[in-house]
């Protein structure tokens, strides 16, 4: 037998995660508690055919001048609303100053390192987005979108 979650539990777990929003009432009045200090999420960028899986981390692009993006975990950094999250600012990646990629998906990560293969949710870009020396990727707001179902 499969179970799953309600609808307005999905926006609290989302919330908790992107917002660091107290989850009321599960175990005690109390809850789960937000972090004492929010912290940020990272985003990253994964070459185009290799993104992460359930079973492993992908390969991360690694163009000249990439790195992780860091975004606050609060209502600054993200919308959460009817069991799905975005970006509410625009996320914008450094030039590229060497080598190309094409990327082709996202992850959305615990730390700010390649190495730290913690990702929390992933997922594939509309299409592909071509890097090479002079292009600066950014998601738009409301680019990055995830649904807890």
């Amino acid at each position: 037998m499969a179970g799953s979650k309600s609808n307005s539990f999905e926006t609290e777990i989302l919330e908790l995660i992107f917002q660091n929003a107290d989850l009321p009432d599960v175990g005690d009045a109390t809850g789960l508690q937000g972090s004492s200090t929010a912290g940020n999420l990272y985003i990253a960028l994964y070459v185009d055919g290799t993104e992460p899986s359930e079973g492993g981390p992908g390969v991360e692009c690694s163009y000249t001048g990439y790195a992780r993006k860091a975004v606050v975990r609060s209502a600054e950094g993200w919308t959460v609303a009817d069991g799905v999250c975005s970006n509410a600012a625009a996320i914008t990646f450094d030039q590229c100053s060497g080598g190309s990629e094409s990327a082709g998906a996202f992850a959305i990560c615990k730390g700010d390192e390649a190495s730290d293969d913690e990702i929390l949710y992933w997922g594939e870009l509309t299409s592909p987005l071509a890097i090479s020396a002079g292009i600066t990727p950014e998601f738009a707001i409301g680019d990055l979108e995830i649904t807890e179902d």
